[in-house]
């Protein structure tokens, strides 16, 4: 089982409409090879985390790297992991974007701020440790609950 996590710059600024539209083709061609992941999208940029064995990974990463949606895309890791921690979700969505000013506050405190939204991690442990608070928070905006 391996663990990619990659985060890249979007060319246009990001919507719910462009979220969904990324995690649902994701999510459907996704499940026929048992990846698993989420994918946060600030208002700039997005932070995506994808499970699975290293062949379909890869192949789903090189793919990313070609969308035209984004660039400057940084490769935080690529590990051999134990067990999923997304096993539940096929690719759900985050939307740091739209979150209430206390929540976004609070995060932009702990990982930073950049191009005014919440400045996404290039550390795998933070990634998850950021991953992880958004998930303890139950009025999260989230596409695919």
């Amino acid at each position: 089982m391996y663990r990619l996590c990659y985060k890249s710059k979007s060319v246009l600024p990001l919507t719910w409409e462009l979220v969904k539209e990324i995690t649902n083709k994701s999510e459907s061609s996704n499940s026929s090879v048992g990846l698993t992941g989420v994918l946060l999208a600030s208002r700039t940029h997005f932070l995506q985390v994808i499970e699975g064995n290293f062949e379909d990974v890869n192949s789903v990463f090189r793919r990313i790297c070609r969308d035209t949606r984004h660039d400057d895309l940084s490769l935080i890791s690529f590990n051999v992991v134990d067990a999923r921690l997304f096993a539940a979700w096929g690719m759900r969505g985050i939307g740091v974007f739209d979150l209430n000013n206390k929540l976004e506050a609070a995060l932009k405190e702990k990982y930073g701020e950049e191009e005014g939204g919440l400045k996404f991690p290039l550390e795998e442990w933070a990634v998850l440790a950021l991953i992880n608070d958004l998930k303890m928070v139950s009025d999260l905006p989230s596409w695919k609950k």
